[in-house]
């Protein structure tokens, strides 16, 4: 039986233009790679799982490639792509400074940038959470990263970009990653069910793409459970079972009975989340978001911002033309208002049912405001007359 592989690590990118979502990076290192403009030192910095790290690994296989494609991508086929792609190049150092901070470190790492490649271009030193190196390992590297050899090239990655020294920063051309978009995210996820032979729904694609915030490394470790756990058929419904999340439904119903003024049917609906085993606070905040999304589709001109499938896009459309701004608006400050006071309340379910009893007047207080305002207005045309 052969061994199982990650799908964030059997589907890691190996060329520039298989990186997701990071095209003003890649566009940037390839036209530098052409143009030979190479810094001497790079810093990439951004959130977790958005392809730093492999971003530092594709740019040192590549400029040491001695047959670029038109492209300006590492062909994978010469002697020097095969021996990066088999993990014994003597040209890529990788360091990870989370476990090796120290000046000895440093000077060690600086011993080793003296010693010019036997084979190739370029000798390249990829330093990983940089941000963990010590003030006096900084201290050690800044003279190296100034003036290394022409031959050396440091990579530096960082999800702290704060915590390095601006003295450090102003060696270096700093390349900032971007959280990856939904849709991108869900497009990739699709394309290795395919390849994987995985039955899937959009909407449960998209779902994870949501839950992942962002890293696409967290999806795809997500992606790889969820399968596991619904015997390569991917649903909707598996992937709120696995990942437990609150089904769109709860919300759109929810938002119905407030619409209506049900505040019986709300105490009940939220009791009935309470039992299913989630948290009030991570009720109260999803609700915030739903309520936002459906004030963004009011406007076509903001509906884009909506990162869900078109199923549930659809749904959101619907709810809009039924929802006044004024109730939404209204509703956001109420649950914003209870995702603060959340923490510090003692009683936390009073807490939450008391913004949806809030919420659920909310038609009737804004139909009263409205009406007294007409009469206190047909009271001013009187006076006048």
């Amino acid at each position: 039986m052969e061994n199982f592989i990650v799908s964030a690590r059997k589907y890691r990118p190996v060329l520039f233009d298989s990186v997701v979502g990071q095209q003003h990076i890649t566009n940037t290192l390839k036209n530098a790679i052409k143009n030979n403009q190479l810094a001497q030192a790079f810093l990439f910095c951004g959130p977790r799982g958005v392809g730093k790290t492999t971003c530092a690994r594709i740019l040192a296989k590549t400029i040491n490639c001695t047959n670029l494609t038109e492209h300006n991508e590492a062909c994978g086929i010469c002697d020097s792509c095969k021996s990066f792609q088999n993990g014994n190049s003597f040209n890529v150092h990788e360091l990870d400074a989370a476990s090796n901070n120290s000046v000895d470190d440093i000077r060690s790492l600086i011993d080793q940038v003296r010693i010019p490649p036997q084979a190739g271009k370029y000798k390249v030193y990829i330093i990983d959470e940089v941000h963990m190196l010590s003030q006096s390992a900084f201290n050690a590297f800044l003279k190296t990263l100034e003036e290394p050899p022409s031959y050396a090239i440091f990579i530096l990655a960082t999800t702290e970009k704060h915590k390095i020294l601006p003295t450090i920063l102003s060696r270096c051309q700093i390349f900032d990653f971007n959280r990856i978009r939904v849709e991108d995210m869900a497009n990739h996820l699709a394309s290795i069910a395919f390849k994987e032979d995985v039955k899937f729904d959009a909407d449960g694609l998209h779902l994870i793409a949501q839950k992942a915030d962002g890293g696409l490394r967290d999806a795809l470790s997500m992606f790889d459970q969820i399968v596991s756990f619904s015997n390569r058929e991917l649903s909707y419904q598996a992937v709120i079972d696995n990942l437990n999340i609150l089904d769109y439904d709860y919300y759109f119903k929810l938002t119905d009975q407030l619409l209506n003024q049900d505040t019986a049917g709300t105490l009940l609906l939220f009791d009935e989340i309470l039992n299913n085993g989630f948290d009030g606070n991570h009720f109260i905040t999803g609700l915030a978001s739903h309520l936002r999304n459906v004030l963004i589709c009011k406007d076509a001109a903001t509906v884009k911002l909506l990162e869900v499938s078109e199923t549930i896009k659809q749904k959101y459309l619907e709810q809009a033309k039924k929802s006044p701004a004024s109730f939404l608006i209204s509703g956001l400050n109420i649950a914003n208002q209870c995702d603060l006071n959340y923490r510090i309340s003692k009683n936390q379910r009073l807490q939450v049912e008391l913004t949806l009893i809030k919420i659920s007047h909310l038609s009737q207080a804004l139909q009263l405001s409205q009406s007294g305002n007409v009469q206190q207005m047909a009271e001013q045309l009187k006076k006048k007359t």
